[in-house]
């Protein structure tokens, strides 16, 4: 796929313009988020991915553009588990209602550009080593069967990582929140607010969620333009989601079953894709092994029957067991 690079600034130039109208819409005036509002702008960012894969296949053709729908969605599922730690961050720093909408649009534009940077790094090294894929097939597979073996009943509280206690210690940090703002001056003596906090909590954990979910997308496209597109619908995306799936969230006990699935199957994709276009010299003599690959088709399929079965299944649990519900709060299970 030749991306020339004004094609690869008028992508980023027009995601940022598409930041930059939610930015002044919904922060004009800083409120709590409806279910309304939020259904229209989900709605809004996936018309904008459909439109974008249809432009992908117009001008490349369906192979590409169904390695993107399939990347997308892929991103977008993946992400959906990751909202329930977003729940706790919000949750133990208490943000007020009316700004948690800017703290998700600052924390994901903050992941968007370290997401960039990995996937600059990750093509990087495939374009130089195939044998990586060997390593990230190995990686997808233990990860879905670490994801498959959680237990939902273990209760884990957000425990704050090496970027933000390094903020910390840089930074001195306020009690209290500040309206939207992240610094602020106190007797002449400059502090940033629990909003800057959480800013950079809910940016680097995303950066955590990427050690899978980047791999994951490789094992599906290695075209770097539609891995950081697809990445970048998907994260514009997730924040309008955690406000409008809030209750079925806690809902969708099967998630982690359905990803560790998907992940698992992409895994095996990737090795099978190793294998056919082996290397390395001590492993069949350098020679590639004559083993079948899976189609993107094929994975298309895979991964929507996948989400759609664990979506239903996990609605008719709840249903039937309304005590299956996952419980959301400061000590919330914390997936992934």
């Amino acid at each position: 796929m030749n991306v020339p690079a004004w094609m690869w600034i008028a992508t980023i130039a027009g995601l940022l313009v598409l930041l930059a109208v939610d930015l002044v819409i919904v922060d004009r005036k800083p409120h709590e988020v409806t279910i309304g509002e939020a259904a229209r702008w989900v709605t809004f960012y996936v018309a904008m991915a459909a439109v974008f894969g249809v432009g992908v296949w117009y001008f490349s053709g369906g192979q590409y553009a169904t390695e993107f729908f399939a990347g997308y969605i892929t991103e977008y599922s993946l992400s959906v588990d990751n909202l329930f730690i977003f729940l706790i961050i919000m949750t133990t720093f208490k943000v007020p209602a009316i700004h948690q909408h800017k703290v998700l649009l600052i924390g994901i534009l903050l992941a968007l550009v370290m997401r960039g940077i990995f996937i600059a790094l990750g093509a990087a090294l495939i374009a130089k080593f195939s044998w990586v894929f060997f390593i990230f097939g190995a990686f997808l597979i233990y990860t879905g069967w670490q994801l498959a073996r959680e237990s939902h009943d273990d209760e884990e509280e957000y425990k704050e990582n090496l970027m933000l206690r390094m903020v910390r210690k840089v930074f001195p940090v306020t009690n209290d929140f500040h309206g939207s703002k992240s610094f602020i001056k106190i007797d002449g003596k400059r502090f940033v607010t629990p909003m800057f906090i959480v800013m950079v909590a809910i940016g680097s954990t995303d950066l955590l969620f990427a050690l899978d979910s980047i791999p994951a997308i490789f094992g599906l496209t290695k075209e770097p333009f539609l891995v950081f597109t697809a990445n970048a619908f998907a994260l514009m995306g997730l924040r309008q989601l955690y406000f409008l799936l809030g209750g079925l969230l806690a809902k969708l006990v099967y998630l982690s079953i359905g990803l560790s699935v998907i992940l698992g199957f992409i895994g095996v994709k990737l090795i099978l894709e190793a294998l056919h276009t082996n290397s390395l010299p001590f492993l069949n003599g350098g020679e590639p092994f004559h083993v079948p690959t899976i189609g993107i088709e094929v994975s298309l399929s895979v991964i929507i029957g996948v989400l759609a079965i664990t979506t239903i299944a996990s609605l008719l649990k709840v249903k039937r067991h309304p005590e299956a519900a996952k419980h959301i709060g400061a000590d919330a299970d914390a997936h992934h």
